[in-house]
């Protein structure tokens, strides 16, 4: 079984990263194979809710010069997904806002892709707005009649500086513990 994390950071290797790599190594512990994918050099460009999705049927974007729809065939294949993403002035980046719309655009209007796959949202931030951010992400995987798996607490880590993610040893904890129940969600589905 996979599992695909998509991190929404323009920060390379950064908090967001890192915290996505902790759920993962949960996951690779019991034998799932796992990815992590980096969209925060891309230029996705933002959805034109042109509607060419629904209508074409082909399970694409019609904005085809980036790497969106190489994304919606891997998130397709995977069993399961994380979505992770810093909180910038109270909610999600706008790279990761661009590539979820885009994705779960195409998903919906071509017959829900995305039904029954599990997904978790994960976010980090300074002070504020992670649980904006880790409900925006929720609310798409319950749109698309995706199943979201819990944990010990909210999937939020508080983080600034590279590498202080790591020192919030309760939101560690509670990736950690995502990690092993998206892992016997996944079992038990499978």
């Amino acid at each position: 079984m996979k599992v695909i994390a998509f991190n929404g950071s323009p920060r390379v290797g950064g908090n967001t990263h890192h915290a996505l790599q902790v759920v993962l190594d949960e996951l690779k512990k019991e034998g799932f194979q796992t990815e992590l994918v980096d969209i925060c050099r891309e230029e996705l460009r933002p959805c034109r809710a042109c509607g060419s999705c629904g209508r074409n049927k082909d399970e694409r974007c019609v904005l085809a010069e980036d790497r969106l729809n190489e994304y919606v065939q891997r998130m397709k294949d995977a069993d399961g997904m994380i979505i992770g993403s810093p909180t910038y002035f109270g909610n999600m980046t706008a790279q990761t806002k661009a590539f979820v719309d885009r994705a779960f655009y195409v998903a919906r209007s071509n017959g829900d892709m995305f039904r029954r796959k599990v997904g978790a949202a994960v976010a980090v931030n300074r002070r504020a707005g992670a649980l904006d951010t880790f409900d925006e992400i929720n609310k798409l995987f319950l749109i698309s009649q995706m199943i979201v798996p819990g944990s010990s607490y909210w999937n939020t880590v508080t983080a600034l500086k590279p590498g202080e993610a790591s020192l919030d040893e309760e939101g560690m904890r509670t990736l950690r513990t995502l990690g092993r129940n998206m892992s016997w969600l996944l079992k038990k589905l499978g």
